[in-house]
């Protein structure tokens, strides 16, 4: 970059948008304008009232090392250290996945199903995300969340606090719910679903920089989803419902194992790109046999 420091926001946004385009960087006129909102403690709203503002010189070593790192592909949100997921924001580490809108599907699927749960279990909590975000929609629950990495417990927490939620929230290490006892009237989990085959072509922001652990799903993808759902039965109250993220195509063989364990299929809802990403299980006390079909 060769802008310097007394230069306006404007140059600065335009010398940047070009190298982030330069990069094959999606949206590069609004990750510019992130990126140096966030080196000047600024909005990005700020800048655009006032692009003939000039660039202070303490900003400008900080603006130029985000914007290396974010041509070197590092995630947004690890640059700016906080994402937003549904009407939370939340701290974000190299511990765990950063949140996605695609997963605001299963707090929708939750608040379509009809259910008030007082109990709610997170299995693979990483940032607390999906668990911080049903107990803001209901403010009578409490809720546990666990994570292979304490130190992705130890964020979660924060997250609870940053997001007034901690009375309502307990975090814990844990190796999916073996460890837990007690029943519950909501199980959430976004485990990891990719194969392991196809972890290397995955995009460089996922790829280099989410941890392995919370992607490899095991050869077929499916490894999470064996153990989860195994535990189900002991984990729900009648009539408990557990809702799970997928991956593309993985509808069938997840509610094959589900109907391997009695429960029932209510449905498998679609992000916005259409793809079946939050998969409704029910649990009752009797069998249901086989599993619903799910396309």
């Amino acid at each position: 970059m060769t802008c310097e420091p007394g230069e306006s926001v404007g140059a600065f946004l335009c010398q940047a948008g070009q190298m982030l385009r330069a990069a094959a960087i999606e949206n590069p006129r609004l990750e510019a304008r992130l990126l140096l909102a966030h080196a000047m403690s600024s909005t990005t709203e700020a800048l655009l009232r006032d692009p003939r503002a000039a660039v202070p010189p303490e900003a400008v070593a900080r603006f130029r090392t985000a914007l290396d790192q974010r041509l070197a592909r590092l995630p947004m949100a690890r640059i700016l250290g906080h994402a937003g997921f549904w009407t939370l924001d939340l701290e974000v580490g190299p511990e765990t996945l950063i949140p996605r809108a695609d997963s605001e599907t299963l707090i929708e699927a939750v608040l379509e199903s009809g259910i008030a749960p007082r109990r709610i279990l997170d299995l693979g909590t990483g940032t607390g995300c999906l668990l911080l975000a049903a107990l803001a929609e209901f403010p009578a629950a409490w809720g546990l969340g666990l994570d292979l990495r304490p130190e992705a417990a130890a964020l979660a927490a924060r997250n609870a606090v940053r997001n007034g939620l901690s009375g309502q929230a307990a975090f814990v290490a844990g190796d999916w719910a073996s460890a837990v006892a007690g029943r519950f009237d909501l199980v959430l989990s976004n485990p990891p679903y990719i194969a392991s085959t196809a972890i290397p072509g995955l995009m460089p922001e996922v790829a280099e920089h989410e941890p392995s652990s919370a992607l490899d799903g095991g050869p077929d993808g499916l490894d999470a989803y064996r153990r989860i759902i195994a535990d189900l039965p002991r984990l729900l109250v009648p009539g408990g419902l557990a809702v799970l993220e997928l991956g593309e195509g993985q509808g069938m063989a997840v509610s094959a194992l589900a109907g391997d364990q009695g429960l029932e299929v209510l449905g498998l809802k679609p992000d916005l790109g259409g793809i079946g990403r939050a998969l409704i299980l029910k649990f009752s006390e009797k069998p249901v046999g086989e599993a619903a079909s799910c396309v």
